[in-house]
């Protein structure tokens, strides 16, 4: 297995596995542990993008890691004050 494939392969896992846990009523979409579970296989992709130069799924991605970064951030100042 080539190490793109690998990346590939890390960053979707982390995706589905807070879609799953989602799903299953583990893990609530407000949850802390779902956004940065997002955030980090977001970011995980953005760099399989950028190794296979794909444009559509490096915007995809960002986006992604975006929306997440906004929600881990806001549970962290929540935390603090």
């Amino acid at each position: 297995m080539d190490y793109e494939l690998m990346v590939g392969i890390i960053g979707t896992a982390l995706i589905l596995i807070g879609f799953i846990l989602n799903q299953i009523g583990v893990w609530k979409t407000s949850s802390f542990s779902y956004d940065l579970i997002n955030l980090f296989g977001g970011a995980v992709l953005i760099y399989y993008a950028l190794l296979l130069s794909s444009i559509p799924f490096l915007v995809l991605n960002t986006v992604w890691v975006v929306v997440s970064l906004k929600d881990v951030l806001r549970s962290c100042i929540k935390k603090i004050f």
